[in-house]
């Protein structure tokens, strides 16, 4: 793993927790014997029991030995057992979990019964049981604690690696003659690695509670040896005297819990940043587009008033041969004052490619490209910071739901504002000032006052109207509005979409609209793009669309209801379902729809190839007659 992700987890609030505490235990477990083992070893029976002092802050023991010195002295006698009874349970599960997956089908199915039978058993019951088996002492109890939490862990490594064991690589190894040991190290431990790292971790704390139970109970550490259950044994007998002789060694044993648990979180998340990165096998450039190449690519640049460019992007969930791409291809570019839309049913790819523009797609997913470029910075390998310094301002991304887009325990106003003190270093109440006439700009009545609100005082429409508000606290290049009117009636509509179109055009900025409704983006778009199964099928302007070429884009236009439908005929809609990403068929996604489908659409995919000027579709029998009327402008309110 590199530096650099390991870096980008701690520098989160959860890694930067369990740093600092993971790195004080250290330090105490080494430095502390040396520095405090004299004090936590000297007896003085002048201060036996004694209260805190200036000298003892935590007072003495009944032998007048410092608390506080051997608490701290504790941690590596603590720690040690801890981490050593976690690595004999780590051990022993991986090996009971991977067995199933390279032994035969009985053998297999005895481990399983095996480590069923165990995990039947609460752990602190196996532990105890083994406790009585290896003895009294800290190496009976580093045994019984290990072999306690081994079928917690083994339990696991099955389910995991079931899910591992039978792909095809796995199978295909076992052909090829891999060997067992190295068929579970290269093969499936690799894939389940996070989760794993989780569970050890976390595993490590509640070993280290188990540790201090069984001290506590005088089954673990014997004297003159300690650690913290033991202290804790002794500070309870005189807990009416000296109460804070029991708080402390409690303390620490959940502190020491708590770093191994966030610490757990920051392996993880250090790891799906690993994962997430990797990367995918780019599809072969999309023919009929301008400027498709990779980052170092020679094969020319784009005009200077682009501001989207986008070349064969591809988003994937997975890794290797089983990702499954739900954005496979894309190529679109947008300039300035430029106004296009996106378009396609539910499930093509819509959203998540605008996502990917943003810079926002979620964490599993692995976005690549040929190019990502926003006001010519490049969106992939940008780190979170990179993104918020050059793309904060100038992309602004309106949702679908503003109920869910806006803090609900923050004021609308200091949302809008905080862009403007993060972005521009603003003094709060100049802030608050800007983002008052903000909310004046997108037509909020009575701003000032609403600017004191929360989200839920505001209806629909108003935090629709604070959302696109919130995108001009910056100077935005690019709206990137996905389905804005989704969660919202027919008028508040038609008002949310004339402010977009008004805003659009007092910035010049570029404006990307996602719609399911291809009569919405006809009346606020210069150009269209039609999306299915995640892919481009249909480019066109906005003037052309009655003269649509893919058969996937003339049923969109068809299935718009307007003004003159004939209401003794039903509406006309598109026969069958859109493919799902993992089951994309063979040739032409759209091919099992279409009404003109034939073996060369079944067999092979169109490229997006160029019809005419501006006009490109990936069909291999694209329509050429007026088949479609054109969209009434009535259905936008006089858009």
């Amino acid at each position: 793993m590199h530096r650099r992700q390991w870096m980008a987890a701690l520098r989160t609030p959860v890694g930067a927790v369990a740093a600092g505490l993971v790195a004080v235990l250290v330090v105490l477990a080494i430095i502390g014997p040396a520095i405090w083992g004299d004090a936590a070893g000297t007896t003085d029976m002048g201060s036996i029991n004694a209260p805190p002092s200036a000298e003892n802050p935590l007072g003495t023991d009944a032998l007048g030995r410092d608390i506080l010195a051997r608490v701290l002295v504790a941690t590596r006698t603590s720690l040690g057992l801890a981490l050593a009874a976690t690595a004999i349970g780590v051990t022993i599960g991986l090996v009971l979990g991977t067995l199933p997956s390279v032994l035969g089908r009985r053998s297999g199915r005895a481990v399983v019964t095996l480590v069923n039978f165990l995990v039947a058993f609460p752990g602190l019951l196996l532990a105890l049981f083994f406790a009585a088996i290896f003895g009294v002492g800290a190496r009976g109890a580093v045994a019984a604690i290990g072999l306690a939490s081994a079928p917690a862990f083994a339990r696991l490594v099955q389910t995991l690696s079931a899910t591992v064991a039978g792909r095809d690589y796995v199978a295909a190894a076992r052909i090829a003659g891999v060997g067992r040991a190295r068929l579970v190290g290269r093969h499936i431990l690799p894939n389940i690695a996070e989760p794993l790292v989780v569970s050890a971790t976390t595993g490590a704390g509640a070993a280290l509670l188990a540790f201090a139970g069984l001290s506590f109970l005088g089954l673990g550490v014997q004297a003159p040896t300690y650690d913290w259950g033991r202290l804790l044994g002794e500070g309870l007998s005189h807990i009416y005297i000296n109460p804070v002789a029991a708080l402390a060694p409690g303390v620490a044993v959940v502190t020491a819990g708590l770093a191994f648990a966030l610490f757990g979180e920051a392996s993880a998340a250090a790891l799906g940043l690993r994962a997430t990165r990797a990367p995918v096998t780019p599809r072969p450039p999309v023919e009929g587009l301008a400027w498709a190449g990779g980052e170092d690519s020679d094969v020319g640049t784009p005009p200077e008033d682009v501001v989207l460019d986008v070349q064969n992007l591809t988003v994937a969930f997975g890794a290797g041969a089983g990702a499954v791409r739900a954005v496979d291809g894309v190529s679109l570019t947008i300039r300035r004052n430029e106004a296009v839309g996106l378009v396609g049913e539910s499930g093509s790819g819509k959203s998540l490619t605008a996502l990917s523009v943003a810079g926002l797609a979620p964490e599993p997913a692995v976005v690549a490209a040929d190019r990502l470029h926003v006001n010519g910075c490049s969106v992939l390998g940008a780190s979170d910071r990179q993104l918020a310094t050059e793309l904060g301002t100038s992309v602004a991304v309106v949702f679908q739901d503003p109920a869910t887009s806006l803090n609900p325990s923050m004021r609308v106003g200091r949302q809008l504002a905080e862009v403007v003190e993060e972005h521009e270093g603003a003094s709060r109440s100049a802030a608050l000032a800007e983002a008052v006439q903000r909310l004046r700009s997108v037509r909020i009545p009575a701003a000032q006052r609403r600017a004191t609100q929360f989200p839920y005082e505001f209806s629909g429409g108003m935090r629709q109207r604070a959302m696109i508000g919130m995108g001009l606290m910056g100077q935005p290049s690019l709206i990137v509005a996905d389905e804005p009117t989704t969660a919202l009636d027919v008028t508040v509509q038609r008002q949310v979409l004339r402010l977009l179109r008004d805003v659009q055009r007092e910035t010049g900025a570029a404006l990307l609209l996602i719609s399911h409704d291809i009569a919405v983006v006809s009346q606020m778009c210069e150009r269209v793009a039609v999306m299915y199964a995640g892919r481009i099928v249909e480019e066109l302007p906005v003037s052309d669309l009655m003269n649509a070429a893919h058969p996937y884009t003339r049923a969109l236009l068809a299935s718009v209801p307007d003004m003159s439908v004939d209401l003794e005929r039903e509406l006309a809609t598109i026969p069958g379902q859109p493919p799902e990403p993992a089951r994309r068929p063979v040739g032409c996604a759209f091919a099992p729809r279409c009404a003109f489908a034939d073996e060369q659409c079944t067999a092979e995919d169109p490229p997006l190839a160029e019809l005419a000027a501006g006009r490109h579709a990936a069909c291999w029998h694209p329509q050429t007659t007026v088949a479609v009327p054109e969209v009434a402008p009535s259905r936008m309110g006089g858009h």
